[in-house]
């Protein structure tokens, strides 16, 4: 098998980071060190901590992570914890991080016991045997703190490769003027959300949502939830990928979004740029179809705030097909043991109980830093009834996005994801400048990630 070329090239696939599980507050934590002595049992240095560990005499694992609040969470679990110590370390967040582990897994020294991983980076790194199942080391006692969708993001066969943190459910976020000016209820379908996009372009009214070519895993989820199944793969059969990015589901999804543009009802703005902000902020788009992230995101950027305060509500995403509605998500990141780690036990001990206290999720959802994936805060009374400021005091997590991450199932991610939205990407750009259809986008996507999948010596199912 051919796959050194894709171990070769996984540090540029891996050098995107979904914004579900980025902050920009995350590069910004000290990476100084401090003396902290500790029982290291991985043969890595446990003195270069960003935390000070207090309980000398217990064993160490070492930490990459890049969460705003990981101070108080590693300070959390080690305070609570009298078996092993948690050396943490932030080498910088998403593609940053991910090009220090590659640059580790080539040379065969370097990783730190467990790291933070986006769940759809596992199988990049796990194709290269760089990460151990956990299955064996404590997946039963904590099994029932997580969804079955929660668990099969972080899993491939029947492996798991990480503990679920924070997911992405998605939503069609809203402008509440816009929608009350021109007498419009939330779309329940995505035949009502085009209705409800030309009724407002023929009253002159802002442009309904975006077509962005930079967010290819919302083009993605969207063709998931219309019966997509971009990727089947099992590691029991390495050589083997099912690929399938031209079935009739993806070529529809691309072709309506395409569609909406072609007839002026969406734009066409890269998003997370200033000028996609300044637009969102300024009431240029009457929706914003996101995950649940997105209003942590929005409040950082500065949306909400000012002239467009309060004017922001969210609504369950439209459905292809109201009779069998199916949930999504966008983003979301684990924590992995990696196979450097000597002691992998002790290591996913320190990988199941980090953000996993009561302390540390509560201050992450109260901080809008991640939706917790932990059933123990996703279903708690005081998140599920929260009124959430940005929606102006609207209870989101109940009748949102609890609902929508409960009923989500997982999915299935390929080990070159990022060659696959960079191909997406290009793409979609051509269906917006009208030189190719969705339909034929979709051909070339599966055309492309097909010849590169057999490139790497994959055979392609």
């Amino acid at each position: 098998m051919k796959t050194k070329r894709l171990f070769a090239t996984a540090a540029m696939l891996a050098a995107a980071c979904v914004l579900a599980a980025c902050s920009p507050d995350a590069g910004s934590q000290s990476n100084a060190s401090a003396s902290n002595g500790g029982n290291d049992t991985t043969g890595n240095k446990a003195s270069n901590c960003t935390n000070t560990i207090t309980k000398k005499d217990l064993p160490v694992v070492t930490f990459w992570g890049w969460y705003p609040n990981m101070q108080l969470v590693v300070d959390n679990f080690n305070k609570q914890n009298n078996e092993v110590q948690v050396c943490w370390t932030n080498v910088g967040q998403g593609g940053d991080e991910y090009d220090k582990f590659q640059t580790a897994i080539s040379a065969g020294t370097g990783a730190p016991d467990v790291i933070m991983i986006e769940a759809d980076r596992i199988p990049t790194f796990q194709i290269q045997k760089a990460l151990v199942d956990i299955k064996n080391y404590g997946f039963d006692a904590v099994k029932a703190n997580y969804s079955d969708g929660a668990w099969k993001d972080v899993s491939i066969g029947g492996a798991v490769y990480g503990v679920p943190v924070d997911g992405g459910p998605m939503a069609m976020i809203y402008r509440k003027d816009v929608f009350d000016k021109y007498k419009i209820t939330p779309p329940k379908t995505w035949a009502e959300y085009e209705q409800a996009a030309q009724k407002v372009k023929d009253a002159g009214g802002p442009l309904f949502g975006d077509l962005g070519a930079n967010v290819p895993a919302v083009m993605m989820a969207l063709q998931i939830q219309k019966g997509a199944t971009p990727y089947t793969y099992d590691p029991a059969q390495p050589e083997s990928i099912g690929i399938a990015l031209n079935d009739q589901a993806s070529k529809d999804v691309l072709d309506y979004w395409g569609s909406l543009a072609k007839k002026g009802l969406v734009g066409t703005q890269d998003q997370f740029t200033p000028e996609y902000i300044s637009g969102v902020v300024n009431g240029k788009y009457a929706t914003y179809i996101s995950a649940a992230w997105a209003p942590g995101y929005l409040t950082g950027a500065g949306v909400g705030k000012g002239k467009d305060t309060g004017k922001w509500a969210v609504a369950p995403l439209p459905q292809w097909d109201a009779g069998n509605p199916v949930q999504v998500n966008w983003g979301g990141s684990a924590f992995s043991v990696t196979s450097q780690a000597k002691n992998p036990e002790l290591a996913a001990k320190a990988a199941y109980g980090l953000y996993a206290d009561d302390e540390s999720l509560k201050d992450g959802w109260t901080n809008q830093i991640i939706f917790p994936l932990n059933l123990k805060a996703l279903n708690s009374p005081e998140f599920v009834d929260l009124k959430v400021n940005f929606f102006d005091g609207q209870q989101a997590n109940k009748e949102v996005y609890v609902p929508a991450a409960n009923a989500y199932t997982g999915m299935t991610y390929s080990p070159f994801g990022q060659y696959y939205f960079d191909s997406m990407t290009k793409q979609i750009s051509a269906v917006i400048d009208g030189s190719v259809t969705g339909a034929q986008a979709a051909d070339r996507v599966q055309e492309d990630v097909a010849n590169y999948a057999k490139e790497q010596g994959f055979t392609v199912q």
